[in-house]
C-alpha cells in the first residue's frame, strides 16, 4: 500500500477514534440515568450502578460501531477535503476507485474490530453486568430467572419456573409425550441439580396416566435421563444479542433437533455476522458524500447528513428485521438486505462523482 494510503487510514481511523470516544461517553451516561431508578435495590447503590454501566459499555459500543464508521469516515475525509488534500491526491493521479479501497480498508480494521467486540467483548461484559447486578439486587447468581423457561428435550417438555443457575433448578415440571402427543407422565420435582451427566430431581410427585388409571407417586428423589444440558439452559437464559456466535450456532442445532422455531436465533446469527460487512458499508457510503460537499459544506453539515443516514440505516434495518420475523424471510436476506442495497447504493454514487 502506498504512503497515501496509509494517511488516509490512518486519517480515517484516528477520527472514528475520536467520534467513538464521544458517542460512547454519551451513550454510557445515557444508560447510566435511565437505570438510576433502580439504585437503592438490596446494596446496589450509585457505585455499583456506575461499575454495572461500565460494564455493558462494550455492548453499547457495538450497537454504534456502524454510525461511529459513518461519522468517523465523514469527519476524516472531510478534514483532509478542506485541507485540499483530496483534490491534491486526485490531482496526483488517485483515481475515486483507490480512494474507495483505501476507505474499505479501513472499514475491514473496523470491521474485523466490530466481530471482536460483538463476539467476545460484548457478550463478556453483558454476562458480568447482569450477574453482578442480580447478586447486589437480590443476592443471587447472574443466571437467576424468576422467569418460566419452556424447553423441549425429544419427547420431554420441561417447564422451568425459577432457574436459580445453570446447574440448579426450582420448580420443574417435567411432561413426557406419547407416539400420539398424548401425556404419558408428569413429573413435578422441588429441585433439581446436574451431576455427573444427568439430573438428579428431589421432593418428586409422579403422575402416570395409563389406560383410564392415574397412578400417582412420591420420591424423595428420583434420576432424569434428560439430554438437557446445563449449556442449553444458559443459552437460553441469556438474550439473542449477547449470544456469541459459537452459541447462537449450538443453540440453533438445539433447537432444530427438537423441532423448535430457531429463525429468531437464526436472524440473530445472521446479523452478527453481517455486522462487519455493515461497517465496510457505511464507510464507504461516506466517501461520495464527502466528495459532492468538499466544496459548498463544513464540518457542521457533514456531521448532519451522517447522523441522519446512519439513524435511517438503523430504523430501516430493525424494520427489515422485523418485517423478516412477521412473514418468514429466510434470516440471510432480512439480515443482510439493508447492508446490501447500502453497499450497492454507494457503489452507484460513487461512479457518479466527479
Amino acid at each position: 500500500m502506498s504512503r497515501l494510503g496509509r494517511y488516509l487510514i490512518g486519517t480515517v481511523l484516528g477520527f472514528t477514534a475520536i467520534v467513538g470516544l464521544a458517542l460512547v461517553a454519551i451513550y454510557t451516561f445515557i444508560s447510566f440515568v435511565a437505570e438510576i431508578d433502580e439504585a437503592g435495590e438490596g446494596s446496589f447503590g450509585m457505585l455499583q450502578l456506575l461499575w454495572y454501566t461500565l460494564m455493558m459499555l462494550p455492548s453499547g459500543l457495538y450497537v454504534l460501531m456502524p454510525i461511529i464508521a459513518l461519522l468517523g469516515t465523514l469527519m476524516g475525509l472531510g478534514a483532509l477535503a478542506a485541507q485540499n488534500e483530496i483534490t491534491a491526491m486526485r490531482a496526483a493521479g488517485v483515481t475515486l476507485g483507490r480512494l474507495g479501497g483505501w476507505t474499505l480498508a479501513a472499514g475491514a480494521i473496523l470491521g474485523v474490530l466490530a466481530l471482536v467486540i460483538g463476539d467476545w467483548l460484548a457478550p463478556a461484559g453483558t454476562m458480568a453486568a447482569r450477574a453482578y447486578k442480580s447478586q447486589a439486587q437480590h443476592d443471587a447468581s447472574g443466571g437467576v430467572t424468576e422467569q418460566p423457561v419452556w424447553l423441549r428435550d425429544g419427547r420431554h417438555v420441561v417447564h422451568v419456573r425459577a432457574l436459580r443457575d445453570e446447574n440448579r433448578l426450582a420448580n420443574v415440571d417435567i411432561y413426557t409425550l406419547g407416539e400420539a402427543l398424548d401425556i404419558e407422565r408428569v413429573l413435578n420435582a422441588e429441585t433439581a441439580e446436574y451431576r455427573d451427566g444427568g439430573w438428579r430431581l428431589r421432593g418428586v410427585r409422579l403422575t402416570r396416566f395409563e389406560d383410564e388409571r392415574v397412578i400417582a407417586e412420591r420420591h424423595d428423589e428420583l434420576d432424569w435421563d434428560g439430554r438437557l444440558s446445563p449449556e442449553v439452559l444458559r443459552l437460553f437464559v441469556l438474550e439473542a444479542g449477547s449470544l456469541t456466535t459459537p452459541g447462537l450456532m449450538r443453540l440453533i442445532d438445539y433447537m432444530s433437533d427438537n423441532g423448535l422455531d430457531a429463525r429468531q436465533y437464526e436472524l440473530s446469527l445472521w446479523r452478527k455476522l453481517v455486522a462487519p460487512f455493515t461497517v465496510m458499508a457505511m464507510m464507504l457510503f461516506a466517501v461520495p458524500f464527502v466528495l459532492g460537499l468538499q466544496r459548498s459544506g463544513g464540518a457542521g453539515q457533514r456531521l448532519l447528513v451522517g447522523i441522519l443516514v446512519g439513524l435511517a440505516f438503523y430504523v430501516v434495518n430493525e424494520v427489515a428485521a422485523s418485517l423478516g420475523q412477521l412473514y418468514g424471510w429466510q434470516p440471510l436476506l432480512a439480515a443482510g438486505a439493508p447492508t446490501l442495497a447500502l453497499a450497492a447504493l454507494a457503489m452507484l454514487r460513487l461512479r457518479r462523482a466527479r
